[in-house]
C-alpha cells in the first residue's frame, strides 16, 4: 500500500463526521423553519397593524420569509459554530413569535 492510499484511508469520513453533517442539516432545516415562521408571523402582524391589507401583508411576509429561510439555511451549513448558531436561531424565533403575539393582542 502506498502513502497516498494510506492518507486517503486516514482522512476518510467516519461515523462522527457523518453525525456532524446530519446535526448541521437538521439545525439548518428546523432552525430555518422556526426562524421563518417567527419572521413571517411578526412581519405580517406588524404590516397589518401599520395599515397594509391583511392578504398583502401576509403575501409580502411569506415571500420575505422564504428568502430568510434560504439565507438562514445556508448560514447554518456554513457557520463554524453550529451550536451557538442554533441557540441564536431559537432565541430569535421566540422573540419574533412573542412580538407577533403582542401585536395581535393589541389589534384584538
Amino acid at each position: 500500500m502506498d502513502t497516498t492510499a494510506a492518507a486517503r484511508i486516514a482522512s476518510a469520513p467516519g461515523p462522527r463526521s457523518a453525525r456532524r453533517v446530519v446535526l448541521r442539516v437538521a439545525t439548518a432545516l428546523l432552525g430555518g423553519y422556526a426562524f421563518a415562521w417567527g419572521f413571517i408571523a411578526a412581519t405580517a402582524a406588524t404590516l397589518f397593524a401599520a395599515g397594509m391589507g391583511f392578504h398583502d401583508a401576509e403575501f409580502l411576509a411569506s415571500a420575505l420569509g422564504l428568502l430568510g429561510f434560504v439565507a438562514v439555511f445556508l448560514w447554518a451549513i456554513a457557520t463554524p459554530r453550529p451550536v451557538r448558531f442554533a441557540a441564536g436561531l431559537v432565541a430569535t424565533a421566540l422573540a419574533m413569535s412573542a412580538l407577533a403575539s403582542t401585536v395581535q393582542a393589541v389589534l384584538a
